[in-house]
């Protein structure tokens, strides 16, 4: 297999055997907040906090396929911080992006859609949360981690699978 420059289009043409194929690419078409909500119900007496709240956080990918081709693909981000006199803050964040792909192999489309593009989304959708905290009076503002999402992706394939074994048991 050898890789050669195709003059004038930017693109790695893959020459194999007497074809030839374009590497996957997956483009970003749009971004967007599809839902958000970001609750402060003690305010302001939450801001004086002496304690570090404690931290609950949930992750969920979805995407979906649509009539023109493109894929819809939604990172779902929750927070919700307390401490021993209440909750601090909540806050639900539903961050989408609409992909294009190209040349993905079919058996590379769900990893692409659950991994890749959520990898993409991911530090749109912390700043949106870090700038909310700030504006909400919390000081330093709240920062999402990092998240290994082909980890997250592994674990939803494993959990579906015990499911699906013990509805046949």
């Amino acid at each position: 297999m050898t890789d050669n420059a195709t003059p004038g289009d930017g693109q790695t043409v893959l020459e194999t055997s007497g074809t030839t194929t374009l590497p996957p690419n997956m483009q970003v078409v749009a971004q967007f907040i599809r839902d958000f909500s970001f609750e402060n119900p003690r305010a302001p007496e939450s801001l004086r906090m002496e304690v570090r709240p404690e931290i609950d956080m949930g992750v969920e990918m979805n995407a979906k396929g649509r009539p023109d081709g493109l894929f819809e693909v939604d990172l779902k981000l929750t927070v919700k911080a307390s401490n021993p006199d209440g909750a601090v803050f909540a806050i639900e964040l539903v961050y989408g992006g609409l992909f294009q792909l190209a040349n993905v192999p079919q058996q590379m489309i769900e990893p692409t859609l659950l991994v890749e593009c959520p990898r993409y989304l991911f530090p749109f959708a912390r700043r949106i949360i870090a700038d909310v905290t700030s504006d909400g009076g919390f000081f330093p503002p709240f920062f999402v981690e990092p998240i290994d999402f082909g980890t997250l992706y592994l674990q939803q394939k494993d959990n579906l699978a015990a499911q699906q074994t013990q509805g046949q048991a």
